[in-house]
């Protein structure tokens, strides 16, 4: 299942495209939501929203990721109506001010095809085109890049099942299914990027092992990303809250990136920016040198 990641490849979204297998692409993370495990209710008003975007784009962010439902272990649903109470008035002031392409963070075909409208490119779908069916064509429709992510079960009850007889055969086959759906709609390679689903169903130690594997997904799609940030297993060894275990993710986003990950999601853009140029230089001059 591995693959080499380093080799040159494009990830095609509505608006454009990535240049993937050189510089690490950083996908900031605004959660406009009153319940989000690292940063909830901090964003919730759309003006809050818009500063904080603009100030992740001037931080560094290659492109940014806006959601309006929680997914973190043990949270319940919002309906299609609520996320776009919240999405809708924070593209519509975003799609001036940007120049990076946005993501919406959704599974509801109804949302994504609403904000595709509204100017997101990329719709990055928790339940990797196994929960809405209608999502897949609203995608391709619109040609719209997408972040197809494993996730068994749901978000409120996924860390009760994280029994794995293959842990990276089984999420494998899942991500490759997912894809399989996606083409089948009319969603090419280069338009998929899949995400293992680190800290979704996942144990601490299960974390660990597929930030040291990312590369074996690569053969799945464009390209790979990986969301370690802030997640529950960085606190492994600290008693600190989520917003302030910037030292662990970045251990983490290191980690990821000199295993695979083509783009890695993360909240504290200005400091892993720093993290993820120093980790691109060194593998730049080691793959000079051999």
């Amino acid at each position: 299942m591995g693959t080499d990641l380093r080799q040159a490849r494009v990830w095609k979204h509505r608006t454009g495209e990535f240049a993937l297998g050189g510089r690490t692409l950083l996908m900031g993370v605004v959660n406009i939501t009153p319940d989000s495990f690292s940063d909830g209710g901090k964003y919730l008003r759309p003006e809050a929203a818009l500063a904080h975007a603009l100030t992740l784009q001037e931080q560094g962010a290659d492109l940014l990721d806006l959601g309006a439902e929680s997914t973190r272990p043990g949270s319940e649903g919002v309906t299609d109506a609520e996320q776009l109470r919240r999405l809708l008035p924070v593209f519509e002031m975003l799609k001036q001010r940007m120049r990076i392409p946005l993501s919406v963070d959704t599974a509801s075909a109804e949302v994504a095809e609403a904000c595709l409208r509204a100017g997101a490119s990329i719709v990055n779908d928790v339940t990797a085109f196994h929960g809405d069916a209608a999502l897949p064509a609203a995608c391709a429709q619109q040609g719209a890049g997408v972040i197809l992510m494993h996730l068994r079960g749901i978000p409120r009850t996924m860390q009760q099942d994280t029994d794995y007889g293959d842990l990276f055969g089984e999420i494998h086959a899942h991500l490759a299914r997912s894809v399989a759906v996606a083409q089948a709609a009319g969603i090419g390679r280069e338009r998929i990027l899949v995400d293992p689903g680190i800290g979704f169903g996942k144990s601490f130690e299960q974390n660990y092992l597929l930030l040291g594997g990312l590369n074996r997904f690569g053969d799945l799609a464009a390209g790979v990303l990986a969301g370690p940030s802030r997640k529950r297993f960085t606190g492994e060894f600290c008693v600190l809250p989520p917003d302030q275990r910037q030292f662990p993710t970045a251990a983490a986003v290191a980690l990821a990136v000199l295993h695979g990950a083509d783009v890695v999601r993360v909240h504290d853009v200005a400091e892993m920016r720093q993290v993820v140029d120093i980790l691109d230089r060194f593998r730049e001059l080691h793959e000079e040198r051999s």
